[in-house]
């Protein structure tokens, strides 16, 4: 009988489409299915039943993650069935049921944080629609699968160890740590407890669509529109050095690596890649100017050329001693970025850093 009453339980919602997934010990997965749908406008006001009883699922418009059936003519999308093996166009990631509602939905959450600027299948919204997924959401589906971002028995047989713990902060452990701990008091009545355990999800469901959300803004309203300020960069980068090494972007600093990366791959040339990228540190005329290193890649802490060794740890006068250039403000310890007071300084840097 108690698990007939939290079978029922249910929010409601004023749009009469209601969203169904499995109640007990929630995964970062379907929180974020459910937030994702919830952004939609058929979805807005959509009621949520939490329930593994299959009669209660059949009365829901959309299931996620429950119900052993993956079929978006019928919205459902369940990925636990053992003949399931979708992917990501492009991926090799097994989907979850965040990857699955991305997979249908994505396209359509891109265009409306675009404002109805571009159609679902223009070059922009599918440009962003797979960056989301690479970025975030294949994350959630690797875990929700129990795949490691890298081969387990590769980096035994390198003899690779952790120099430090990472707290085990990641996105799916955002979400678990928010169910209840194993000695938490529970409600005798189990309508009391099923609605507490719903108020956990609902946090939840926010909390990792919270930072969804910021993904889709920060690229849509900062990526995408970097993209055309790093290509005039770089298609002006001879001005600078003959041989294409030093990359300067005018105005203001904008986001670089990922653009940078595209069109050197889409280039091809492997022999003149930029090592240093120069920007003003504030879009106003007599900001100061940084030289950063181009990482070997986007997240790593090794740069292709760092600033020379007797630069790092130095600043001001002492800078100046050592570079012989004027107006030097600083270079990092380690050495993968740099400044002066001036343009002209920070680019004298960095062609005196390209012989040394």
């Amino acid at each position: 009988m108690a698990e007939q009453v939290s079978k029922r339980l249910k929010t409601s919602g004023s749009s009469g489409l209601t969203i169904g997934t499995h109640n007990g010990h929630f995964h970062a997965d379907e929180a974020l299915a459910v937030y994702m749908l919830r952004q939609l406008p058929a979805y807005r006001d959509a009621g949520l039943v939490r329930t593994r009883d299959p009669a209660l699922l059949e009365t829901c418009h959309t299931v996620v993650d429950v119900g052993g059936e993956y079929d978006a003519a019928k919205n459902r999308y369940d990925h636990h069935q053992r003949t399931f093996a979708t992917t990501f166009p492009g991926r090799p990631t097994k989907l979850s049921s965040a990857g699955l509602v991305y997979l249908h939905f994505g396209r359509q959450l891109v265009a409306q944080q675009l404002q109805n600027k571009h159609a679902d299948d223009s070059e922009e919204v599918t440009l962003l629609w797979n960056k989301l997924y690479e970025s975030f959401i294949e994350a959630l589906d690797a875990h929700d699968n129990g795949i490691s971002a890298y081969d387990p028995a590769g980096i035994a047989a390198a003899g690779l160890e952790k120099r430090f713990s990472t707290g085990a902060f990641t996105l799916g452990a955002m979400v678990g740590r928010l169910n209840p701990n194993w000695n938490d008091p529970v409600p005798s009545d189990p309508a009391e407890a099923q609605v507490a355990e719903d108020a956990r999800f609902v946090e939840a469901s926010e909390r990792i669509g919270t930072e969804f959300s910021r993904d889709l803004e920060f690229y849509t309203k900062a990526w995408l529109p970097a993209r055309e300020i790093v290509r005039a960069a770089y298609n002006k980068r001879l001005e600078y050095d003959p041989e294409g090494r030093v990359m300067v972007l005018e105005g203001q600093s904008v986001p670089w690596k990922d653009h940078l990366y595209t069109l050197e791959d889409a280039e091809g040339n492997v022999d003149k890649k930029v090592l240093y990228v120069l920007y003003a540190e504030k879009p106003v005329p007599d900001a100061k100017w940084r030289i950063q290193c181009v990482p070997e890649t986007k997240d790593s802490f090794q740069s292709r050329k760092p600033l020379p060794e007797p630069w790092r740890g130095a600043r001001d006068e002492a800078l100046d001693a050592i570079t012989e250039i004027p107006g030097g403000v600083f270079v990092h310890a380690a050495g993968f970025i740099g400044g002066n007071k001036t343009f002209d300084g920070a680019k004298a840097m960095a062609i005196k850093a390209l012989t040394m």
